[in-house]
């Protein structure tokens, strides 16, 4: 009896062991780890799962994104997006429970920005009951983002620029526009709510909860963008309409006056700004750093500004360079005619007073005659020194034959 029971688990654990290898098997086979410039072509039903992992932090590499791009014709696929593999599938299989609604499905995108510092993982189901799966996985890298670059600029002019925003009265109008126009889509839709019939109909949203209402707004949401390019002439009446009566509306009471209104408006500004400069890259370090940088320059400008200049030349002096005597002589004669040209233009402004002027000089006549547009230098002196300057240069020399 012994040995019938332990031949039984026997048997039980080699067929758990070869499932299990199989399963491992493939599910090897349906993961592919991609790297940037890579591509994967798949014609196989199933879910099928491209991952990327994850690069080290480099503050070279701020603004660098990894796209994933899906290529295909069709559109009865299926997405999920995950940390790694084992997610991904965890979000497929819950998706098969609950009446294909879709519920932990991505957007159906076929491009896909990724945090190239995080492992991140996406996974395509082609149902194996339709006759077409063919499709192609493409990974790109672009180091810098044009589009995070832009939340970056967008957040510090929001930031810097909250105070004179908050009390403009253009910005006040577009901003009540934008919000009479959103709110006016709101109330629409709360509108069509009331319209939905009662009874049966209430019963099975009632039963079915959360997950019929989800599954709405998400085929809503799915379809806005193409309800919006179908019939984009009654989309452009309807915005024109309500963004007339939103104007209308703010117009007839006025910009904000209230001083306290007019500071939560700038704080909001301000916290929008930091929001757009903490999400402008994927390197959470560094767009932290970036926020404290703004606010300290923000706050602090004049003085933080000086302080880092002293810090980066104590830390980086520049070197300086020594002049060759062709350039010193070059530069002494270029200063000495700058400062005689300066005196002139003194001694000729209403600011000098000629007589004691002539009261402090030994020679006022010589004065008179250089105010004149004569040589500052007398012929004996020019000549002595031009023999200083030759004794000098001579003397250089022979310490320079003596060194050698």
């Amino acid at each position: 009896m012994m040995r019938t029971s332990g031949s039984v688990l026997a048997i039980f654990a080699i067929m758990t062991i070869a499932k299990t290898v199989e399963s491992a098997g493939w599910k090897s086979e349906a993961v592919h780890f991609m790297e940037p410039g890579e591509r994967v072509e798949n014609d196989k039903p199933g879910l099928r799962i491209f991952c990327h992992n994850a690069n080290s932090k480099n503050i070279i590499h701020v603004w660098k994104t990894v796209i994933m791009s899906l290529k295909t014709n069709l559109e009865t696929y299926e997405l999920y997006e995950g940390r790694h593999p084992h997610e991904v599938e965890e979000k497929h299989e819950d998706n098969q429970k609950y009446w294909r609604f879709n519920l932990f499905s991505t957007k159906k995108n076929k491009q896909f920005r990724i945090n190239p510092f995080e492992d991140s993982c996406i996974g395509v189901y082609m149902n194996p009951q339709l006759n077409q799966f063919q499709y192609t996985m493409v990974i790109t890298k672009n180091n810098l983002d044009s589009w995070q670059i832009t939340m970056l600029v967008l957040g510090i002019f929001f930031v810097w620029f909250a105070q004179a925003l908050s009390r403009n009265k253009l910005f006040y109008y577009v901003c009540s526009i934008i919000v009479g126009v959103a709110l006016s889509i709101l109330i629409l839709i709360y509108f069509m709510g009331k319209l939905l019939p009662k009874g049966k109909f209430m019963y099975l949203m009632m039963a079915t909860g959360y997950t019929m209402s989800f599954y709405v707004v998400q085929m809503l949401y799915d379809n806005a963008q193409l309800i919006a390019m179908q019939h984009w002439n009654y989309v452009m009446y309807y915005i024109l309409t309500t963004s007339l009566i939103s104007f209308a509306i703010c117009y007839r009471f006025g910009p904000v006056t209230n001083n306290r209104t007019k500071n939560i408006i700038e704080w909001i500004l301000k916290l929008f700004g930091l929001v757009l400069v903490y999400h402008s890259s994927y390197f959470r370090e560094a767009s932290t750093a970036f926020c404290v940088l703004l606010v300290l320059f923000y706050n602090f400008p004049v003085v933080f500004f000086h302080k880092s200049c002293r810090y980066w030349k104590t830390m980086f002096p520049e070197k300086r360079r020594l002049l060759t005597e062709d350039e010193y002589r070059k530069e002494g004669i270029i200063e000495t005619n700058k400062a005689l040209s300066g005196l002139k233009e003194y001694c000729h402004s209403p600011e000098c007073n000629p007589w004691k002027t002539v009261l402090k000089l030994k020679d006022p006549i010589r004065f008179a005659r250089f105010m004149e547009g004569q040589a500052h230098l007398s012929e004996d002196e020019s000549f002595e020194h031009d023999n200083e300057l030759t004794k000098l240069i001579e003397e250089c020399e022979y310490t320079d034959d003596e060194l050698n």
